[in-house]
């Protein structure tokens, strides 16, 4: 495939949504990314601005109860409790726009070879219920979109979120046409694991040198068995030294490092990759927001 300038997706919903004082997420920080890319030269004209999914299709790849009981405010307290985040409209129009920018993102990949979302991992999601701020599985969706597309039979989800993609693992578990991948923590968050194709778990203060091998054998391996025809990457930044989940010790020049490194393993077997940034919980916005530029760097978006 010839690479072209990567395609970028953003719209200001996926910061528009009021949480209680102190809530765990930084929920401001896709709008900081959009604003910092902007600062860097990227200018508003290269953005994509995605439409939210339609409910018609999430009911295709997940139980549709589930859907329209979280779209009708219908799920219970505990339900809510478990993804995290107090029911609203606004969590309704916030959750099918990241999605939506998630799906663009998919298809701006087969067209520029790269393209990236400023919003998206949702790897927590499950077919009947939401868990860690995750309500439905964009990683999923991206995959099953990308296997209606001419030549793409076989698609890799690269997960590297800190915390293992368990939804993901579950929903794809008997799809021979979606390989899933995940390096993260052990000793974190989910505390039970589900199986992915190939699982690195890794130790707690893990630093860039060796994070890197691990990487490093676990895309050798997955590229070498499942040769897939397009990749999906989830990049989540929680695995920096500083952030308040993770239990990592990368640098953010590691975090570079990882990333540079999927997009070349990628350019070497010329194969579409689609990109979302995932987890980040340092409560300084900025320095957050400094590791998520990390991917945008790796890919060419910015200098």
């Amino acid at each position: 495939m010839a690479a072209t300038v990567p395609g970028v997706v953003f719209s200001p919903v996926y910061s528009q949504l009021e949480l209680p004082d102190r809530h765990r997420f930084p929920i401001q920080k896709y709008q900081a990314l959009y604003d910092a890319l902007c600062h860097r030269g990227v200018t508003p004209e290269r953005f994509h601005s995605p439409e939210p999914v339609q409910p018609a299709l999430l009911e295709q790849y997940f139980q549709p109860e589930y859907v329209r009981a979280f779209l009708h405010d219908g799920l219970d307290k505990a339900a809510m409790r478990r993804i995290g985040f107090p029911w609203s409209e606004q969590l309704v129009r916030r959750t099918l726009t990241a999605v939506g920018g998630s799906l663009l993102t998919a298809e701006l990949a087969m067209q520029h070879g790269t393209a990236l979302n400023l919003t998206g991992g949702y790897h927590h999601g499950f077919a009947d219920f939401g868990s860690g701020f995750c309500i439905f599985n964009d990683l999923w969706l991206m995959a099953n979109l990308l296997l209606q597309r001419p030549g793409i039979d076989r698609v890799l989800i690269v997960d590297c979120d800190v915390h293992q993609g368990d939804g993901t693992a579950l929903l794809a578990q008997e799809c021979n046409d979606i390989f899933t991948l995940s390096l993260h923590c052990e000793k974190n968050f989910p505390y039970r694991k589900q199986n992915s194709d190939l699982d690195f778990g890794l130790p707690r203060e893990i630093d860039d040198v060796s994070y890197l091998d691990a990487l490093d054998q676990a895309l050798s391996l997955a590229f070498r068995l499942f040769q897939p025809d397009a990749v999906i990457f989830d990049a989540g930044v929680d695995v920096h030294i500083n952030d308040d989940l993770g239990h990592f010790h990368l640098t953010t020049e590691g975090v570079y490092l990882r990333d540079s490194m999927v997009f070349e393993y990628c350019r070497q077997h010329c194969l579409p990759v689609a990109c979302v940034i995932g987890g980040g919980y340092q409560r300084d916005i900025d320095a957050l927001t400094h590791v998520h530029l990390q991917l945008f760097r790796a890919a060419g978006v910015i200098t």
